[in-house]
């Protein structure tokens, strides 16, 4: 394990990534989640002034890891549940485990990328009985960022995951109008009571942010995956489509309220409850692994 200098945050010891004014703060005890990305001296990320670090996971900021699966998985109705192949159900949080535990720093280089590591422990194995390796790697581009979530089985039985991100943008409320979303090809799905996704619609190419449509959305790609998000003073590119990438399925748009300034952009490999309906549901077989890799490019 590595141990990387931080600095204080909030009174939470931060690593930092990065250059003077292109720099990454992560909390890696914390879900290794990214707290802050700054690019070229402005924050691209929403983080609350006055943020719980008592409940890491409930702070609506940064970009919380969701693994091993996104969303809302469903048994019967009950939420926080899923059945097996043999019949047995489990109980598991809403996205996953990730962003409330401790990973480990397993490879830095303070100016440019940092690897941190979560296992298979107690904590997970009672909701999700698999071992499992899931590493997440933040790489500074000149011009971006670059993230691999990256999933390997070394156990004796065949993994099911689905993970994802959950960027936090910064955006003050007033300029949802002024913001854009553009995506390739996709339909336009949403999440029925039982789980099961529903109500499919062909997507449009643009969207402006304050449209009630984006709500709680889910984009799923039916060409090559993309999608470019506009804000006023500045354009922010996702390139979904790299080699050696397991596929990205959707992405899915949200905001808390139409009061909040962050608008989430969320690229994820299934849909929520893919374990139970299998749109997205990814299965490794033992000893392999794969990676899910985002580029984001910032342009004026």
């Amino acid at each position: 394990m590595h141990h990387p200098p931080t600095e204080d945050f909030q009174g939470q010891p931060l690593v930092r990534i990065g250059q003077a004014d292109s720099y990454l703060l992560l909390a890696p005890q914390h879900g290794a989640r990214l707290v802050r990305w700054v690019h070229r001296g402005h924050d691209l990320l929403y983080w609350p002034d006055a943020a719980d670090w008592s409940r890491p996971a409930k702070i609506r900021g940064g970009n919380p890891l969701l693994f091993p699966f996104i969303g809302r998985h469903f048994v019967d109705g009950t939420p926080g549940q899923w059945r097996d192949a043999s019949g047995t159900v489990h109980t598991l949080a809403q996205h996953g485990f990730a962003r409330d535990l401790p990973f480990e720093v397993s490879a830095v280089d303070t100016r440019t990328a940092i690897t941190m590591t979560l296992r298979d422990s107690e904590a997970t194995r009672a909701g999700y009985p698999f071992a499992f390796v899931f590493d997440v790697i933040y790489a500074l581009l000149p011009d971006g960022l670059e993230v691999t979530l990256r999933t390997a089985n070394p156990g004796p039985q065949r993994l099911p995951c689905y993970p994802g991100h959950h960027f936090y943008f910064a955006l003050p409320h007033a300029q949802r109008a002024a913001a854009s979303l553009a995506l390739p090809a996709t339909a336009r799905l949403r999440q029925l009571p039982d789980g099961s996704p529903a109500g499919a619609e062909s997507g449009e190419s643009t969207y402006q942010l304050d449209d009630p449509r984006l709500q709680d959305t889910f984009h799923v790609f039916r060409a090559s995956p993309a999608a470019e998000l506009a804000m006023p003073g500045r354009r922010m590119r996702f390139e979904l489509d790299l080699p050696g990438s397991a596929p990205w399925h959707a992405v899915t748009t949200w905001s808390e309220s139409e009061a909040s300034d962050f608008y989430c952009v969320e690229p994820w490999v299934g849909l929520p409850d893919a374990i139970h309906h299998g749109q997205g549901l990814r299965w490794l077989e033992p000893g392999q692994s794969e990676s899910a890799v985002c580029r984001l490019r910032v342009a004026a």
